[in-house]
């Protein structure tokens, strides 16, 4: 029963290493980990100087590195050994500017990492996006023909897809796993600021007392508040996301979302729901720089994954929503009350802070 031994084709006594793991999906991933009792995690981010440090508040895990401070160590060959790399971190902000800022970010850090697995046979597992499909003319198939010819409207998906075409061209995904996130939502997303879900901005707005704004539509054929997108529960993306970890002999590059597409009206309408509340909704202008680069519509092609074996359900928008807003939302200003008196995250015994030097 020693440790660094295969269990259920997991190596078992090294930690797993979450990227971004203050971050939206990263947070919910480590809790998910503590919640099968796993705590040997080594996590990977950085602070800052903002409120995104309270994500990791209850959290347990053997060390918390900066993101340049981990990459240093992996180029010098000095990073501890892993079980598993769940590579979250990025920018993901879809209305970023800097292309290289981006390219360094999201591209070179990603391709860094993924051969550091391959070279110690580490399972890696990393967050691609819908963004890479582009406007949806050529579908939401996730089959490797469909992926050369994908075209991505902003930086932010194309610095996306540059790792999966590498990736492709390079032969990998038979041994990794990429993960097409498409609209997630749910809780711990409050420091995302512009790139919040639409359910947490919602929410804000209707306590305040103020309508909901959604975008119009510039298309003729489409109303406003009828774009449509594949809405995910972030407690299914993350099911979906822990399948692989599981699952070391599934690997490739898949669809996360639920397959189905709804409209903004839909989502607005299943926050004022969960709420008690009629909607009221107003229809607002776009900006100008968003027009050409807006996606109105998106709906996941779940087939592959579903061959590939994962057979749960997903929840439904208003399951989620509602489930979103009893179970955080209403309760989230108490909870930042009660963290002002807690110190900084617990960490577990026997962490690998050894490896810093």
């Amino acid at each position: 029963m020693g440790t660094d031994k295969e269990r259920n084709g997991r190596v078992m006594g090294q930690p797993i290493v979450i990227t971004g793991a203050a971050g939206f999906i990263g947070r919910n991933t480590v809790a998910a980990l503590n919640a099968r009792g796993v705590k040997n995690l080594l996590l990977v981010d950085t602070l800052g100087k903002d409120e995104k440090w309270r994500n990791l508040v209850g959290l347990q895990f053997a060390d918390l590195l900066d993101k340049d401070e981990f990459l240093a160590l992996v180029e010098s060959g000095k990073a501890p050994a892993a079980e598993a790399v769940i590579h979250l971190g990025a920018c993901s902000s879809t209305t970023e500017l800097d292309a290289d800022f981006l390219l360094h970010n999201n591209y070179r850090y990603t391709r860094t990492l993924c051969e550091w697995c391959l070279q110690r046979g580490t399972r890696f597992i990393y967050a691609s996006s819908a963004a890479t499909y582009g406007d949806g003319r050529l579908g939401y198939s996730d089959d490797d023909v469909s992926t050369v010819t994908l075209r991505p409207l902003n930086m932010y998906g194309y610095s996306k897809h540059m790792f999966d075409l590498w990736a492709r061209e390079a032969g990998l995904f038979d041994r990794i796993v990429g993960l097409k996130y498409f609209n997630v939502f749910g809780s711990y997303e409050d420091h995302k600021g512009d790139m919040r879900s639409v359910v947490n901005k919602a929410y804000d707005q209707i306590i305040r007392g103020d309508d909901v704004s959604l975008f119009k539509s510039y298309r003729p054929e489409v109303a406003d508040g009828e774009q449509q997108r594949d809405f995910i529960y972030v407690k299914d993306a993350l099911d979906v996301t822990l399948f692989f970890l599981d699952h070391r002999e599934v690997s490739g590059l898949f669809n996360c979302g639920t397959g189905l597409a709804r409209t903004w009206k839909d989502l607005a309408a299943a926050v004022f729901d969960a709420l008690g509340l009629q909607p009221n909704i107003r229809f607002i202008d776009m900006p100008e720089s968003l027009r050409a680069k807006y996606q109105y519509f998106t709906q996941a092609d779940m087939a592959k994954l579903r061959r590939a074996g994962y057979t749960t359900g997903f929840t439904s928008l208003e399951d989620g929503v509602r489930d979103y807003v009893a179970n955080y939302l209403v309760s989230r200003e108490d909870r930042l009350v009660r963290q002002e008196q807690e110190t900084l995250p617990l960490f577990e015994a026997g962490g690998v802070s050894e490896a810093r030097g």
